[in-house]
């Protein structure tokens, strides 16, 4: 596998992307992933018009920072003003691409005629795209899925199309809207969008682990891979993920005290940049995540049990002790953490 991936005027240094994910790639996540790696982590999926309208909730959604390789902004919508007002803004942020949601199946998104349900509506579809792309020098990628249903797969078709109006890479993750994250990703049928188009395809949908990544790019074709919900818990799995297609090396998971560092310095990055109690709270799902993916204690229930106790803590610093004496005492100075939370502390709530 190459060791990047072209996308209109912007160079990706790795084939291995992370993807947009509400309430998950807030920017003290991607900072971090970016630490430990990762060559792409796109922003939480932001909402156009809400965007446009410069909502302070939506605004910090698509926050930038120092220290990233590359800055990727995820719009969803459904009015074409919006949708280009929105990608406007988003160059203006500092976005270095511009991707377009096409594949949310959460009902709240879906219903609003917005994700995954605009492939119901391939024409709005094209209009939102064509005016991102008028409205935007940066490059504007899309994100979808199959189809609908199993009865409209109309992927190929909608990915022909977009390539047509200027769309520089499409993300496919291996589903119908209608199978939410049911079954399985199917990845050779990613491999019917690839056929479809000469822009670069990324194959999505259940790669965890490094047999996944090579299976997914063999069964799809595809130029590159985006994890999801990999990456719970595993802000480092990009990156490991990358030497091992690389190499061909086995995959290795960080040891007790790197995974302890690793937690400590995402902890003290949520509460720099959101406040308290606003940042513990935002961090709860991560900690939890955090926990169930470690092999100590090796116990499946103690670990549930641990993550309930630690998940009820009411101060950071409280976590931070729990947490080293769940894995071991906490030997790391923290000076990363400490400089990541400071930047954060003194930007604010950007």
């Amino acid at each position: 596998m190459r060791n990047g991936l072209q996308i209109g005027d912007v160079w990706v240094p790795g084939r291995v992307l992370t993807a947009p994910m509400t309430g998950i790639t807030d920017l003290p996540f991607r900072l971090l992933a970016s630490r430990l790696g990762a060559a792409y982590v796109a922003t939480e999926m932001v909402a156009a018009a809400e965007l446009a309208r410069a909502r302070p909730d939506v605004v910090r959604r698509a926050a930038v920072g120092e220290g990233l390789p590359l800055t990727v902004i995820q719009l969803v919508g459904r009015d074409p003003a919006a949708m280009a007002e929105g990608a406007r803004m988003a160059e203006q942020a500092g976005a270095d691409i511009v991707d377009l949601n096409f594949g949310c199946p959460a009902k709240e998104v879906t219903g609003s005629a917005c994700g995954s349900a605009l492939m119901r509506t391939p024409d709005l579809a094209c209009r939102l795209i064509e005016a991102a792309v008028e409205a935007t020098s940066r490059p504007v990628t899309v994100k979808m899925r199959l189809g609908w249903d199993d009865a409209n797969r109309n992927a190929p078709e909608l990915a022909r199309r977009a390539e047509a109006l200027g769309v520089r890479a499409v993300t496919v993750h291996g589903r119908t809207r209608q199978q939410f994250y049911t079954g399985v990703a199917d990845w050779t049928a990613v491999g019917e969008v690839k056929a479809a188009v000469s822009v670069p395809v990324i194959v999505n949908g259940d790669i965890i682990n490094a047999d996944d990544a090579r299976a997914a790019l063999q069964q799809s074709g595809a130029d590159a891979l985006m994890l999801g919900r990999g990456v719970y818990g595993r802000p480092w799995l990009a990156a490991h993920l990358e030497r091992a297609l690389a190499d061909g090396t086995v995959m290795r998971e960080p040891d007790r005290e790197e995974r302890l560092e690793i937690v400590v310095e995402h902890l003290r990055a949520s509460v720099g940049f959101y406040g308290l109690p606003l940042g513990l709270k935002m961090f709860r799902k991560h900690l939890g995540w955090y926990v169930e993916q470690a092999p100590w204690p090796e116990d499946p229930l103690e670990r549930r049990a641990a993550k309930a106790r630690l998940c009820r803590l009411e101060a950071p610093d409280q976590v931070e002790i729990a947490l080293a004496e769940l894995w071991r005492p906490l030997t790391h100075s923290g000076n990363s953490a400490v400089d990541i939370g400071s930047q954060f502390a003194e930007a604010g709530t950007a």
